[in-house]
């Protein structure tokens, strides 16, 4: 994993002399391609600059190695490039000179996923308080849907833990309200509108109301989290994620709230449903086929109708690594990590 998003890494010069950001998509034979789900978007983003930023300075924290510090210090460089002003952002560069895609649907500034995850990743390295705190505001006027809210409200539990903020405890207990009104039957969904089952797809919020529960001692949270994860991922989990398209980034949704639960409740399944669903990257899935190829580093996109695709993207590689970040394996090769791009 590590190996593949250094891979996929590249300078910026225009965002500055350490700014760095990852190739959106790499094919078979590695080579690099731009994202055209809609329309024109771009060669790399936001969205992936920030969660690898925060994944390599956790692993840093985990091993010291500095390189990875740098590694993400650039990475965070691309994303304060990429602030738009007001609390909001753009999403993707068109080309590798650094020209910002400024109007496209998946790039216009506003709160998104984007906003949320660039917001999320300056909390936890802790820098730039003032546009995080922007940011904060900004979001808190709006009324994004309920997976984009539960990535504002991780940015606020991340700044809680470091120190008491009464302000910010209100405003926690108010995205709580949000998510847990955003339900049916107990489950918790992504948006008003969505029917049937919730994708999984970044769907945390079973996550942030656990971890809610503690800090604003509300039982009933937890209640709703427990009850809303057994119906949402419980039976997938035990599948094997036995679905028609799978990516690794709905695999690592799962595995963030499993983790979550078991930590808050103490309870052996939830770290049970944890390793299961770990165990996917190694095979435990309906293709019986390992998604990560620990030989060469490398994480597939997804399964799609039980056929392994032969891309490997950012997304693909930061999520699987997010969930794997204590692997033995993983953890070696980020004491030993030496810049390689």
């Amino acid at each position: 994993m590590l190996r593949q998003l250094a891979a996929l890494t590249r300078p910026v010069p225009a965002a500055g002399p350490r700014a760095l950001a990852l190739a959106v998509y790499a094919g078979a034979m590695g080579e690099h391609f731009e994202a055209r789900e809609s329309g024109v978007e771009g060669v790399a983003c936001v969205d992936d600059a920030a969660r690898a930023g925060s994944l390599l300075y956790r692993l840093w924290a985990a091993t010291g190695n500095e390189a990875l510090k740098q590694w993400a210090d650039g990475l965070l460089d691309f994303v304060l490039w990429m602030y738009a002003g007001e609390g909001l952002w753009h999403n993707f560069i068109l080309d590798w000179q650094g020209a910002r895609n400024v109007d496209g649907p998946t790039s216009a500034a506003g709160i998104n996923f984007w906003q949320a995850r660039a917001t999320h990743a300056l909390a936890e390295a802790n820098c730039s308080r003032d546009v995080v705190t922007r940011a904060l505001d900004v979001a808190g006027a709006a009324s994004p849907p309920s997976d984009v809210r539960a990535v504002h409200a991780l940015s606020v539990l991340t700044l809680l833990e470091r120190a008491p903020d009464q302000r910010l405890t209100t405003r926690l207990a108010a995205w709580c309200d949000e998510l847990a009104a955003c339900q049916r039957g107990g489950m918790l969904m992504n948006s008003p509108d969505e029917r049937g089952r919730p994708h999984l797809w970044g769907h945390v919020q079973e996550a942030v109301l656990a971890d809610a529960s503690v800090v604003l001692e509300r039982a009933d949270l937890l209640q709703l989290a427990v009850t809303s994860a057994d119906e949402v991922f419980a039976d997938v989990i035990e599948s094997g994620f036995d679905l028609p398209h799978v990516h690794s980034y709905e695999v690592q949704s799962a595995i963030f709230v499993m983790d979550r639960l078991a930590d808050v409740t103490r309870q052996p399944r939830y770290a049970d449903m944890a390793r299961k669903a770990r165990c996917w990257f190694d095979g435990r899935n309906p293709a019986g086929a390992a998604m990560f190829d620990r030989a060469t580093g490398r994480v597939a996109d997804g399964l799609d109708d039980g056929r392994v695709s032969d891309r490997s993207g950012a997304e693909a590689n930061i999520t699987a690594c997010l969930a794997l970040q204590g692997d033995p394996e993983v953890l070696s090769l980020a004491r030993s990590w030496m810049r390689a791009w």
